[in-house]
């Protein structure tokens, strides 16, 4: 089975040049694209089976992770 991986650059193309920038430039961007990041990787290490866990934990983290992407979406739109 291949897992889809949900990297916020290849998630949001269009932004690739403005996530950096805000990666390097604002501290709370930073820290909502490290999050993404980690939340990212934990949802990976469980469907490719790493870790077992519940259906609904692993849900929750994709709700969690989806609700930061929207965050960082906004921040990059409004910063563009």
């Amino acid at each position: 089975m291949i897992i889809d991986r949900h990297s916020l650059a290849k998630e949001l193309p269009e932004f690739k040049d403005k996530i950096h920038e805000l990666k390097m430039n604002d501290r709370h961007f930073a820290r909502l694209f490290d999050d993404y990041h980690d939340l990212d990787h934990e949802v990976i290490r469980i469907e490719e089976g790493v870790e077992n866990t519940s259906d609904e934990y692993l849900e929750s983290l994709k709700k969690q992770r989806l609700h930061l992407k929207d965050q960082l979406y906004s921040i990059l739109k409004s910063a563009s």
